[in-house]
């Protein structure tokens, strides 16, 4: 896809994963926020358009994707991301719990203001996070999978006890954009996870976790924010 000055931030990165890199190189959120045109979006972070057009399209593509979200059936795509990101989120976090723990004990009294916010911001985001992981999992991700079932076979589509799918996919942008908005304030607390003179392998550890939470969870909201929710809306609106 060719930038444009319509085009929004999450159309180019459902299209490109190399498009993807570059959001993350600049800074531009692609997930919660991407909804919007990649012109205006690159105004308001002080970015020429035209430099950030260029290098979308000179971006490597890198190897392949294995698979095209696009395209690939919903059931797909709902395994891929309970299997990769729910899985992630749940091993990593626990870890990611447990060093920040034991900075605040070993560092606290050096920055105690920001540790201790810190650790409150993820404290935060880890429990809605679960909470939100086990909602998709027991009542938004089968509603998509029995209406995909119903479609395939060319049934009408369940009525679902909630309604419409949009109502809890609504629920669930909200708690995304929660979320974005505690990965921001985690990268404001530890200045982008600049490592400190004084900081122990734990220290570099935690923040390596934060990092790599970020990042994963970024790629996780996107497939979820601009593939799954609008095919699953799409799906349904086609059989009304």
């Amino acid at each position: 896809m060719t930038p444009t000055k319509s085009v929004t931030v999450a159309e180019l990165a459902a299209q490109s994963l190399a498009a993807i890199r570059v959001f993350e190189d600049l800074g531009i959120d692609y997930c919660c926020g991407g909804k919007r045109p990649l012109e205006e979006v690159c105004l308001e972070k002080g970015l020429d358009p035209a430099d950030v057009e260029l290098a979308l399209q000179t971006a490597t593509p890198g190897a392949a994707a294995e698979t095209d979200w696009n395209t690939a059936p919903l059931t797909a795509l709902i395994q891929h991301i309970v299997a990769r990101h729910h899985a992630f989120l749940r091993s990593e976090m626990p870890r990611v719990a447990d060093r920040l723990s034991r900075v605040q004990a070993a560092h606290g009294h050096r920055d105690p203001v920001r540790l201790d916010e810190l650790g409150e911001v993820f404290g935060g985001l880890r429990g809605e996070l679960l909470t939100h992981l086990q909602k998709e999992e027991s009542v938004l991700f089968p509603a998509i999978e029995r209406f995909e079932s119903a479609n395939s076979g060319g049934d009408s589509l369940p009525k679902p006890c909630f309604g419409s799918v949009q109502f809890p996919i609504t629920v669930m942008e909200q708690e995304h954009e929660a979320a974005g908005g505690a990965l921001v304030r985690m990268r404001e607390l530890t200045d982008d996870y600049a490592v400190p003179e004084y900081a122990c392998s734990t220290y570099r550890a935690m923040l390596d976790g934060l990092k790599e939470l970020e990042q994963d969870l970024h790629r996780h909201i996107h497939l979820e924010n601009n593939i799954l929710f609008p095919r699953a809306m799409m799906m349904e609106a086609s059989k009304r």
